[in-house]
């Protein structure tokens, strides 16, 4: 699929993992970011946004080629409680509703909107295959995951609209966060049965990808895994020999669900989701990072490693 690398990007969420990263990808590529912030701007490229029942002023979104949003309250908080899963819908759907309304409100001269999403939408599916094309699952997260998509479609059918399906990203400040503690102590192992499979990919190619999704024609949903399958044990394993730690210590599933609680621990840890970068693949993007053995690898600094 050809690509037509864009001049002017307006980004919302760019203070996480993920935005940071993407915003530092497009600045250093020239191109021009808009960023839309909550706290008082500090710079000329930022605009305050989100501000009581505010909307958001089409024109700040005019004449951009795509408008990006990640925002979305942390799921690796916890314990997942009735507030805080409030705040874990409420901090996507306000942000989506509110660019989808200003892109609808540009018409046919409206940017793109490439929105968040996760692949939480498909739930938990042992056995299954999952692309783009697969239904929902059910939890959670996936009950938030179609909300979200909701918010975003209804940014018209003048707009391209993009749905970043992604995958927990396999760095020190994402997925690897609560276990490398667990595996410098040397008391890593299986959560459960360990074999349940969990969609992956590594920083680099999520911003890859974002980018590809930017400057190509995608619409609709679309995966941001990795491109092979990854068992939590083979993510355990990788972490485990990179930093030459043993990888013994089966964590029993009721003491996760004690520690994390039930919701967290079935739609993060014990999920079983074999899900594919269809859409990706199909129109020519290629992965830095093909295997979860070198995600790990490059998210884990050398000093860490043996």
């Amino acid at each position: 699929m050809p690509e037509t690398p864009a001049r002017r990007v307006v980004l919302a969420g760019a203070s996480g993992l993920i935005g940071s990263a993407l915003l530092d990808s497009l600045r250093g590529d020239g191109v021009e970011v808009t960023s839309l912030v909550r706290h008082e701007p500090t710079a000329p490229h930022e605009v305050q946004w989100l501000q009581d029942a505010t909307p958001l002023d089409p024109d700040v979104i005019a004449g951009a080629d795509a408008v990006v949003c990640l925002n979305g309250a942390s799921i690796g908080h916890f314990p997942w409680t009735p507030s805080y899963k409030s705040t874990l819908l409420w901090s996507r759907i306000t942000p989506t509703r509110t660019l989808a309304t200003a892109v609808r409100a540009l018409g046919g001269d409206a940017p793109a909107l490439v929105n968040a999403s996760a692949t939480g939408f498909y739930g938990s599916q042992p056995g299954a295959v999952l692309t783009e094309d697969s239904k929902r699952g059910t939890g959670l997260l996936a009950d938030i995951c179609v909300d979200w998509e909701h918010e975003a479609r209804a940014a018209g059918d003048s707009a391209r609209v993009a749905m970043l399906r992604t995958a927990p990203v396999v760095h020190e400040q994402g997925v690897l966060k609560p276990l490398l503690l667990l595996t410098k102590l040397g008391i890593s192992g299986p959560i459960g049965r360990g074999t349940q499979v969990w969609p992956w990919i590594s920083l680099d190619d999520e911003v890859r990808a974002i980018r590809h999704v930017i400057d190509s024609d995608l619409s609709g949903p679309v995966n941001l895994t990795g491109p092979t399958r990854a068992t939590a044990n083979d993510l355990g394993f990788a972490l485990a020999r990179r930093m030459n730690r043993p990888y013994l210590v089966r964590a029993p599933i009721w003491g996760v669900k004690l520690a994390l609680g039930s919701d967290a621990t079935e739609a993060l840890l014990t999920s079983d989701a074999d899900v594919r970068p269809t859409a990706l693949e199909d129109s020519g993007f290629t992965f830095s990072h093909r295997t979860v053995e070198e995600a790990v690898a490059s998210a884990v600094p050398a000093h860490d490693a043996a």
